[in-house]
């Protein structure tokens, strides 16, 4: 590093940063907490007090406010989407970004069982299971952490799309055959959840236990190395 600037760099040898393409790693250090991945998460924090403000105005059973409520949770279903995948295709991925990220998915998906249920339009019993799948998962994620990291499954995917829909169908005040179908959303969410919950739980225990083995094994090996080093120690010392 000279400590110049990189207007002064002139011919030295300095790659200018490209135009038009991924951002490089100087961009995203510049970036830092203020990138727009971020700034998006934080937005969706923000969005959870509106949008249980907006569901729960005037005892929660206005159509239009609850079509408000509905605008808000859709915008922070999407924003959920599009942050991940800018952190991921310029570089933008950060330590906030990695715990901030998790926790505005779960407080707004949270936010809306919860009221649901409080409501009575949706069974507390749905909102435990999900609620329950959701902490454990996340858990069992810092469980493994040191050994590996469990990825996302298509599964897992589905089970976030289910649940967005549900939830959302849910938000909206329906009625007729669509507050019927919402119900059958719902139960496919549902399994959804718990097949992935379980298929998580058996990735987590596989990933501990190779991770194990592979400190042991790695354990042996310097012990082994440690050993021998002191044997060849001991005959040049007899010489």
């Amino acid at each position: 590093m000279t400590g110049a600037p990189a207007s002064a760099a002139g011919g030295s040898g300095a790659t200018p940063a490209p135009r038009g393409g991924k951002l490089g790693a100087a961009a995203v250090n510049q970036a830092g907490l203020w990138n727009i991945a971020n700034i998006l998460t934080m937005a969706r924090l923000l969005l959870v007090p509106g949008f249980v403000m907006l569901l729960l105005h005037d005892g929660g059973y206005d159509p239009v406010w609850r079509s408000f409520a509905w605008a808000a949770f859709a915008v922070a279903m999407i924003t959920d989407v599009f942050d991940g995948h800018l952190a991921r295709a310029y570089n933008l991925v950060t330590d906030f970004g990695k715990i901030a990220d998790p926790i505005a998915d779960k407080a707004i998906m949270g936010a809306a069982l919860i009221c649901l249920s409080w409501l009575g339009d949706l069974p507390w019993w749905i909102t435990g299971v999900i609620l329950f799948r959701e902490l454990g998962i996340t858990l069992m994620r810092f469980w493994v952490i040191r050994h590996s990291v469990i990825p996302a499954s298509r599964g897992g995917k589905m089970k976030t799309l289910a649940q967005g829909v549900a939830v959302g169908m849910y938000v909206l005040a329906l009625t007729g055959p669509l507050a019927t179908m919402r119900f059958w959303v719902m139960m496919v969410a549902v399994v959804l959840t718990v097949v992935t919950g379980l298929d998580y739980v058996r990735q987590a225990v596989v990933l501990r236990r190779r991770g194990i083995e592979a400190e042991r094994a790695a354990a042996a090996m310097e012990a082994a190395g440690e050993s021998a080093a002191g044997t060849r120690s001991a005959a040049e010392a007899e010489r």
